[in-house]
């Protein structure tokens, strides 16, 4: 339960920043692109969020497997 949770909250967090990001850039340029641009980065920001903790669980396992 406890990697369903800092999952949640990993992407979560990243998901808010991507959109923050890319709204900055795009508001920039326009309104639309502003939107779009905060859409855009936080479907980035959340899959960099879901890999991100699935390295980590990876490598934690592989660590844990070498300690045996």
């Amino acid at each position: 339960m406890g990697t369903r949770i800092k999952k949640a909250m990993s992407r979560a967090k990243l998901a808010a920043i991507g959109g923050a990001f890319g709204g900055a850039v795009g508001g920039l340029v326009s309104r639309e692109a502003a939107s779009t641009g905060a859409g855009i980065g936080a479907l980035v920001g959340a899959t960099v969020g879901e890999k991100r903790v699935d390295l980590g669980d990876v490598a934690e396992k592989v660590t844990n497997r070498s300690g045996e």
